[in-house]
């Protein structure tokens, strides 16, 4: 009879030898000594690289870490990886623990490293590149200092030259600009470090026109030959009756864009400081710089700069030398060029404005040889408070409206008011520029005509300041 023995690690198995631990039924094995398999659990390490060997299968002894084959034939040795100490920096130097292997170089430097850095992006490129740019998406700008004092208006128009004015005041006024997180007004002043929120703007690439070098010839000769002041920082112009001063729907010719001709090699281009109407004639002021374009246009916010006015009223005021202050409000506030009527305190959009006037000479109690001394500087002032006391300025589309009148013989039917004398001080210097303007040639046929000499004393001169 035979008798089978009991199973390994059962109930009734054997129990272990002295000296033996039980964990001893654990290790891996092949068979035992009498050559019967081994039937305990398989946990170790060996056990599951066979198993996984007879699964995929493969000859366990291919890939057995341990056997005697993978002793005798070891795999061939791969280049060691550089070991690197937890405590070390990453960055450590070559040599130390955890420094990483000196960066192989040429004995010789390349010529481009050899070389000095090139050059910043001219004034001129980083528009360009702004321009070509046309935010697809919402951007955040940070004002520079020397764009501090600018109009948040006028900042987007620097900043977006293709971006038409008009749409810049749209997004201003639905509030879809922000300024450090708040909503902002279109003559808000920007300070250095502000960020601007700006909204995607939509806008067509603009076409490659190469200018002619003649046309910018010509139209450098042509702003040089308007100019009554120059010097490193500024200049003054006479600007001609008719000329725009910036660019609007149907307007191709203006200031502005002449302008572009007299941009410096460092691409520096002139700047406008304030504005004037498209027909009235005289002093505009141009800044070189920005630094210049920023402390001229706070001279003109302190009203630190003096502003003198000749035109041609009709009729004789009975006040020859007189003040008037009102309030002016655009009639329609979304258009650009609208009319402005004389408003109330507290009225939407409505701002003080204040004149001084004084008549120069009058000829036949018809016509009036008015000078004006604006205090603030609104749109269309002078032209609507010279209506406001009944004396509309001869040849003004806008706000002339006296019944039957019929223009004199010999004067031409346009505006007649010309920026006579502006005293403002030197961006640099702080010294007063003082620079007048001749009349413009319809003008000067009237004043010769009625008999008016320009040289005469001018009253508004002693008016006061403020």
């Amino acid at each position: 009879m035979t008798i089978r023995p009991p199973r390994s690690g059962g109930p009734t198995g054997r129990k272990p030898q002295a000296g033996k631990s039980s964990a001893s039924k654990f290790r891996g094995g092949k068979a035992q000594a009498d050559g019967r398999a081994r039937t305990g659990p398989r946990t170790s390490a060996r056990d599951a690289a066979e198993r996984a060997a007879r699964n995929r299968g493969e000859d366990a002894g291919t890939r057995d870490p341990w056997g005697a084959q993978a002793a005798a034939a070891p795999a061939p040795a791969r280049p060691p990886k550089p070991r690197r100490d937890a405590a070390a920096p990453r960055d450590a130097a070559a040599g130390k623990p955890g420094g990483r292997p000196p960066a192989r170089r040429s004995a010789a430097p390349s010529p481009a490293l050899a070389s000095a850095p090139a050059p910043g992006p001219t004034r001129r490129e980083q528009r360009a590149a702004a321009s070509a740019t046309l935010a697809s998406g919402v951007q955040t700008l940070t004002v520079e200092p020397d764009e501090a004092g600018m109009r948040i208006d006028r900042f987007l128009t620097a900043r977006f030259p293709l971006l038409p004015f008009t749409r810049v005041q749209t997004i201003v006024r639905k509030g879809e600009l922000r300024v450090d997180g708040k909503r902002a007004k279109p003559n808000d002043r920007l300070e250095p470090g502000m960020s601007v929120r700006v909204p995607p703007l939509r806008l067509d690439q603009p076409t490659e026109r190469p200018r002619s070098a003649a046309r910018e010839q010509d139209d450098a000769a042509f702003i040089r030959s308007l100019i009554l002041y120059e010097d490193a920082d500024m200049m003054i112009l006479n600007k001609p009756f008719g000329l725009a001063v910036q660019g609007g729907s149907g307007t191709v010719r203006h200031v502005d864009g002449l302008l572009a001709a007299l941009t410096g090699s460092d691409g520096q281009k002139p700047r406008l400081v304030h504005r004037l109407d498209k027909d009235t004639a005289g002093c505009l002021i141009i800044a070189k710089t920005r630094l210049a374009a920023a402390t001229l246009a706070k001279s003109f916010r302190s009203r630190a700069a003096r502003k003198i006015y000749w035109a041609l009223t009709a009729g004789v005021p009975r006040v020859r030398q007189g003040r008037v202050s009102t309030y002016l409000a655009k009639e329609e506030p979304t258009d650009a060029d609208a009319r402005m009527r004389v408003a109330k305190h507290g009225d939407e959009g409505a701002s003080h404005a204040l004149t001084y006037y004084a008549m120069v000479d009058q000829a036949a109690q018809k016509l009036s040889w008015l000078s004006f001394k604006p205090v603030t500087g609104r749109t269309h002032q002078l032209r609507a408070h010279a209506a406001h006391i009944g004396h509309p300025i001869v040849g003004d589309p806008k706000y002339f409206s006296v019944e039957n009148w019929e223009l004199p013989g010999g004067i031409q039917n346009r505006l007649h008011l010309l920026a006579r004398r502006i005293v403002i001080p030197h961006p640099r210097t702080g010294k007063p520029v003082d620079v007048s303007a001749p009349l413009p040639p319809h003008m000067a046929q009237s004043w010769n005509l009625l008999g008016f000499d320009a040289a005469r004393y001018d009253p508004i001169v002693e008016a006061p300041e403020a």
